[in-house]
């Protein structure tokens, strides 16, 4: 798998990318993960890469040049299976996205800066449009090496144990129950009686034959195919590409 990812901030990126499960990937060779400065692509003689909307709408947003020259650039390389706008008003992230994408050979990321992009661009060129939650960041950033985490992990080679990518928890549309290990007793805390403590493994009381109760702040249940957020409008878009 390769990683391309369009960002104004490459910095932000440096440190989840060089840590744990990415860069044993990295290491691995199983997988590829390149940021590119946006700044690189713009033809402003200050590398600007950012411009006021039309009408009276407050902020900046993503210029149009740059960012099409970078996507079009990227692309007379290789050919991407998604072209994904990290958005708040995206499809937001389930498990059952991360475990579709983590199939993909190669994928382009635009992170979100400012007002965003240029509605064109998410018209013409950006062909997923992936959002972590309901809340604003700075910029996409974040979100993007959320979604590269949750991609790579999944990638055959990368977790020593792969099973134990398939026990967690949304794998199977269920949570994970309670764990424990050793001591059996620790500061009076006994671990349940109905767990083995005969090997050294840690203890999965329990296996995931329903749902296990989270508290609503934790993880709000939803009916299938119900929305759980109050965006709505362009919630849950994957177009085709153009």
């Amino acid at each position: 798998m390769r990683i391309d990812i369009l960002t104004v901030l490459p910095g932000l990126l440096s440190g989840p990318f060089s840590e744990s499960i990415v860069k044993r990937g990295v290491d691995k060779g199983l997988v590829e993960v390149h940021v590119h400065n946006l700044r690189d692509w713009s033809t402003n003689k200050h590398k600007k890469v950012d411009d006021a909307p039309f009408g009276t709408a407050a902020g900046m947003v993503l210029a149009m040049q740059p960012l099409h020259d970078a996507i079009s650039a990227l692309q007379s390389e290789r050919s991407y299976d998604e072209v994904i706008f990290l958005t708040p008003d995206g499809e937001q992230l389930k498990q059952e996205r991360v475990n579709q994408l983590s199939l993909s050979g190669n994928l382009l990321m635009i992170c979100g800066h400012y007002k965003g992009i240029d509605q064109r661009l998410r018209d013409h060129v950006v062909t997923m449009e992936i959002s972590i939650g309901d809340y604003v960041l700075s910029g996409g950033e974040l979100a993007a090496a959320v979604l590269t985490d949750a991609l790579v992990r999944l990638v055959p080679g990368v977790i020593g144990d792969e099973t134990s990518a398939l026990t967690d928890s949304f794998q199977d549309g269920l949570l994970a129950p309670p764990v424990y290990t050793r001591p059996a007793e620790y500061n009076g805390w006994k671990v349940p009686e109905s767990c083995s403590v005969a090997t050294m493994q840690p203890l999965m009381c329990g296996r995931r034959s329903r749902p296990w109760p989270a508290p609503e702040s934790v993880a709000p249940i939803c009916s299938k195919g119900a929305t759980c957020n109050f965006l709505g409008a362009r919630r849950g878009v994957h177009k085709e590409s153009s």
